[in-house]
């Protein structure tokens, strides 16, 4: 996988929890069934160091996902050489339900056609960005169960090295992914559609448009949660009877015009975060 513009973004980290990550176009709609499973951060946005240090994280996050990105397949990201070029995929829900399985808290078990592969991207799109890969051990599991075995092994090294100690600590984490006591590092991905470029019966290329938010719910932090807009490409694989990551990419946007939400208090985003439970996305 290359990137080019990325960032990342997953889910939410409190400190002492076990799972933990904060990194950093389609025409589908994806669609979703229910859950499984304080100062004003505006006010610190308006400082000049509160904005250097965002752009700071974000371009933090770009730089390790582009490093450990290295090696990846040199598929062309617009397409799988030698797949059928697939029609625009419609904007309506197919109508299917998501898959009732997960292996290792991820879901599993997709569909041996186009449809599975674009909800396997959809699904991956949230772990690849989430909260855990910044734990070393959650990372691990990740990675052997979304990628495709020949990547494991050298994803594996890459993303250890990018998201060493040195860059947790710039993000304001610990070296075992945790944030201070009585702050939450959030980071969360939300699939807005999906988009099959490119299909066979071996490979496919999707595209998932995502929303996201991240930051550090916390009071006195100079890089509170705020959202942001980006498009993932997969590059996937039928492996052993799933749908299994060859490589991906991530650009910014498409972005719309943000709007005049009233920014909610530290302890109004960590209590969200901790009380609002994540989707199995199915396209």
């Amino acid at each position: 996988m290359s990137l080019g513009d990325e960032h990342g973004y997953g889910e939410s980290s409190r400190a002492g929890d076990d799972g933990a990550y904060g990194g950093y176009a389609g025409t589908g709609q994806t669609r979703t069934r229910l859950p499984e499973g304080g100062a004003d951060p505006r006010r610190g946005r308006s400082s000049s160091r509160s904005l250097v240090t965002i752009v700071g994280v974000v371009v933090l996050l770009i730089a390790a996902i582009a490093f450990a990105n290295r090696g990846g397949s040199d598929s062309d990201t617009d397409g799988t050489p030698g797949g059928d070029k697939a029609e625009t995929a419609p904007t309506a829900a197919s109508g299917e339900r998501p898959v009732e399985t997960k292996t290792g808290g991820i879901p599993s078990g997709f569909t041996h056609d186009q449809q599975g592969a674009e909800s396997a991207a959809a699904n991956y799109s949230v772990v690849l960005v989430s909260a855990d890969i910044l734990k070393p051990v959650r990372r691990s599991e990740i990675v052997q169960q979304v990628f495709v075995a020949d990547k494991v092994a050298d994803l594996e090294d890459n993303l250890n090295k990018a998201y060493d100690t040195d860059f947790l600590t710039n993000v304001g984490l610990d070296k075992n992914g945790n944030a201070p006591s009585g702050s939450t590092y959030v980071s969360r991905t939300m699939p807005v559609g999906t988009k099959a470029t490119s299909y066979s019966d071996s490979t496919a290329t999707v595209e998932v448009w995502c929303t996201g938010v991240f930051g550090m719910a916390s009071e006195d932090t100079t890089s509170p949660v705020t959202s942001d807009w980006f498009t993932m490409t997969f590059q996937l694989r039928w492996a052993d009877d799933d749908w299994k990551v060859d490589s991906f990419a991530q650009k910014e946007g498409p972005a719309p015009v943000n709007g005049d939400n009233k920014v909610s208090a530290a302890d109004e985003i960590s209590k969200a975060v901790e009380e609002y439970g994540g989707f199995t996305y199915a396209r």
